[in-house]
């Protein structure tokens, strides 16, 4: 099934609606400070794995399973300069329409940032955030996979930029309609 995990059909879904508030000011910024970023901690909200058919779904299968990934990204403001962001992970592996083995993470993230200009403030949480904390929430899921009695699923590097790019357009398209 490892392999499975590189012919997986893959569907990323858009990230979901984020309420980052226009903050009045510069968000704590002072006159020629540097920018910086910095996790302030790190953890699973939420996990479930499922194994529906077992023990039989273990005697090993006919093929290999179609694997959907769906993943969406959320941040709320914490205070002036720290936000959570959180990354959903949702993988299910289907048989033949039955369900293999499904797995949901919620993992979440919170980072202070300080001195970032304004404009950069939204594509940084909605961007560079979930790719730090990615990896490990990456680690999770394989984890879980292979001690649900299969073979890691190694989820492909997320290509959060293109998420976020998707997102922009959408709401510029509903705000036309």
């Amino acid at each position: 099934m490892a392999k499975a995990a590189k012919k997986a059909s893959k569907k990323a879904a858009p990230a979901a609606q984020t309420a980052l508030p226009e903050a009045s000011g510069s968000n704590g910024s002072t006159q020629g400070a540097a920018p910086s970023m910095k996790i302030l901690g790190q953890y699973v909200k939420d996990l479930s794995f499922e194994n529906p058919d077992a023990p039989r779904s273990l005697a090993g299968q006919e093929g290999q399973p179609e694997i959907n990934i769906s993943v969406n990204v959320n941040a709320k403001p914490l205070a002036e300069t720290d936000f959570e962001v959180e990354l959903h992970l949702d993988a299910k592996a289907m048989n033949k329409d039955k369900v293999v083995f499904a797995t949901e993470l919620l993992y979440a993230g919170i980072f202070r940032l300080e001195n970032i200009p304004q404009d950069a403030l939204h594509p940084i949480v909605l961007v560079e955030c979930p790719r730090m904390i990615f990896p490990f929430a990456r680690q999770i899921v394989a984890d879980v996979t292979r001690n649900g009695g299969f073979p890691p699923l190694m989820l492909d590097p997320i290509d959060f930029a293109a998420m976020y790019q998707q997102r922009i357009a959408a709401e510029a398209a509903n705000a036309d309609a």
